[in-house]
């Protein structure tokens, strides 16, 4: 393993974390001491011009994942994922322009979407959308902070441990300080740092692979992952689209930032600026995937991009990487940090009601240190959290189409949304491929796989995603239809 993961001394990557998470610390508490108070820690003085949100949507939108994520799904799914994977990262920067506008006219006081539910639709609907919403942003960033440190890991042999504690505690110093009003100014430093360096990666990927990459290469050694007649190329487009789309319409981090717009103008040009931007950036981390198997079809897809990018061990682009992947993870991570604290801070309440007045915000501190704590477990112990990461792109999946389709009704009764999305996440469950994706509860347990066409035991993720996902917008529309 040594020839395989020593790029780097272990020093120098260590010097690299270190030096990188404190100038955002430093740059974050130094800031926000100017800019305290409740209302800048949860929506930034509600006062973000176009540029500054911009560069926050794009650099939270991008975490450490975008590095394996993309270019690992494309040596299986083909063009079709990695096309799926970009338009459903981006997609939620355009559903924000109309559901942003609409939440600021109805709630312009708002600070979450879980709040705007509670008024809106009822108690039960609300508790199942902020526990969906906090499982989901939990895993996102145990998803973080294991991918930058396996990334470490895999170019110095820095422990697993070091790393996400570095990260983890430099991130929390400045976030739970500064609040969201850190979050956004260290974003658009970050912003910036990623952006350099991935033209820099883009550079050195095909300069030094020029002499024998060519697109007859991929064509020749790769030509099913490029072929229409390849089923994948569609059901894992549709499945990473779906399931990208979903989760990211509940991502707190976003609403923050749709409530600190300064006007809806700014949210709108930022959103359409943010969605511009992150489509060829997650593109280009799939290609490299499709572009890494047609070199060598033995690659590991985990570590598709970083395959091509460092096979000459290159320690200056190791050092790159380095620096892009904690910044990456770093903006990430305030934006999951802050995101999190803001629902307890401000639903709190909604959920322990006590004579007495709590102090929520720092309630809130608490139970991020415990998230904290646990996920640093996590990722020193190297597990794969993909599976827990698609159960919660399930649960959004089943949520989506009920909640927001409930934005544009007067009359929506709770009980009804309730109802489709226990259906459809009923029947996605059933659906749900086990651990090692051989069988499902339905497809080769209650059930053996002949009596299912190979279509559906094949994809059970794209079927138990459509599931999800369908069967709640029939039922709604349907009930819609009966009442009318």
């Amino acid at each position: 393993m040594q020839n395989q993961v020593y790029f780097l001394s272990q020093n120098l990557a260590l010097l690299l974390i270190i030096a990188v998470s404190l100038l955002f610390a430093i740059i974050g508490i130094s800031y926000s001491r100017k800019h305290q108070g409740l209302v800048n820690y949860l929506t930034a003085g509600r006062n973000v011009g176009t540029l500054s949100l911009t560069t926050s949507f794009v650099a939270s939108a991008l975490g450490a994942w975008i590095l394996f994520g993309p270019a690992s799904a494309a040596t299986w799914g083909g063009i079709g994922s990695v096309i799926g994977y970009s338009l459903g990262t981006a997609f939620p920067m355009i559903a924000l322009i109309f559901l942003g506008k609409k939440i600021r006219r109805v709630f312009p006081k708002g600070n979450t979407l879980t709040e705007f539910i509670y008024h809106k639709f009822g108690k039960n609907l609300f508790k199942l959308i902020l526990i969906l919403t906090i499982f989901y942003m939990f895993i996102f960033l145990c998803a973080e902070v294991t991918a930058v440190s396996m990334l470490v890991n895999y170019i110095s042999g820095t422990p697993l441990w070091l790393t996400a504690t570095l990260v983890i505690v430099t991130t929390l110093i400045y976030t739970l300080y500064g609040g969201l009003k850190a979050s956004i100014l260290t974003d658009n430093l970050q912003f910036f740092i990623v952006i350099i360096l991935l033209f820099v990666c883009v550079y050195y990927l095909f300069s030094l692979n020029s002499d024998y990459l060519s697109y007859e290469i991929i064509q020749i050694n790769s030509q099913h992952l490029l072929s229409y007649k390849y089923i994948p190329n569609y059901t894992a487009g549709l499945t990473f689209f779906i399931a990208v789309a979903a989760t990211n319409l509940f991502h707190q981090g976003n609403w923050q930032r749709v409530f600190a717009a300064k006007n809806n103008a700014v949210l709108k040009k930022s959103l359409c600026l943010s969605f511009i931007i992150i489509i060829p950036i997650v593109f280009f981390m799939g290609i490299s995937g499709i572009i890494a198997v047609s070199l060598d079809d033995k690659v590991n897809p985990d570590l598709a991009f970083f395959s091509i990018l460092l096979k000459d061990k290159t320690e200056f682009l190791s050092v790159m990487i380095i620096i892009m992947a904690v910044s990456l993870t770093v903006s990430t991570i305030d934006t999951l940090v802050n995101a999190i604290s803001s629902i307890i801070v401000v639903d709190g309440k909604k959920i322990y009601q006590n004579p007495i007045k709590n102090n929520f915000l720092k309630l809130s501190k608490i139970l991020i240190i415990i998230l904290s704590i646990i996920s640093l477990i996590i990722a020193s112990k190297g597990f794969s959290i993909l599976y827990l990461f698609l159960l919660a792109d399930l649960l959004c999946c089943a949520a989506v189409f009920t909640v927001f389709y409930g934005f544009y009704k007067k009359n929506f009764k709770e009980k009804n949304a309730m109802l489709s999305i226990s259906l459809g996440l009923f029947l996605g469950l059933l659906l749900f491929p086990s651990p090692d994706f051989s069988k499902s509860i339905l497809v080769g347990t209650l059930l053996p796989f002949d009596l299912f066409p190979q279509i559906v035991s094949s994809s059970l993720l794209f079927w138990s995603f459509l599931l999800a996902t369908v069967v709640p917008a029939i039922i709604i529309m349907n009930y819609d239809s009966f009442k009318r």
